[in-house]
């Protein structure tokens, strides 16, 4: 592990999917899933890309989302378009997780991907749909909404 301690995703990697959807995680990742959590993921879509977690974290996301209400629209909606989508996803002999099928679909994911660390876990984007949303935010110059953001808590 590096110069920095906490148990993070961090950084970009580029990576490709094989002919099969199977991905090789960076070993920045993996190093973090084997020092500090099950050498596993669970993957799940979210608005644009898919995101991936440790199965510690992804429990903890489970628990939270199991207190939501069980009347709102908002807690099933977000059930229905984040929780039904979660896949296990163990890692093969060479170091390569298989991403299923409709989990690549719902990703719109094709070869060529680009890996996100967020801290508790990283996305998992199509190359070109990364290009276009990042040209997309520098556009609507959110990124100064974003650090603004993070200003209020602090950051």
């Amino acid at each position: 592990m590096g110069i920095l301690k906490k148990p993070f995703f961090r950084g970009q990697s580029e990576n490709r999917l094989d002919a099969k959807g199977r991905l090789r995680i960076p070993a920045k990742y993996r190093e973090v899933l084997q020092q500090h959590y099950t050498d596993a993921l669970i993957i799940t879509k979210r608005d644009h890309c898919l995101v991936a977690y440790p199965p510690e974290t992804w429990e903890l996301i489970e628990e939270k989302a199991s207190e939501l209400s069980l009347v709102s629209p908002d807690s099933h909606a977000y059930l229905r378009m984040q929780i039904s989508y979660a896949e296990e996803c163990e890692f093969d002999s060479k170091g390569r997780v298989l991403i299923p099928p409709a989990l690549r679909a719902e990703g719109r994911l094709n070869t060529h991907v680009v890996l996100l660390g967020t801290l508790k876990g990283f996305e998992i984007w199509d190359k070109v749909l990364w290009s276009a949303y990042r040209e997309e935010m520098k556009e609507k110059e959110n990124y100064q909404r974003y650090t603004d953001y993070a200003a209020s808590f602090g950051l």
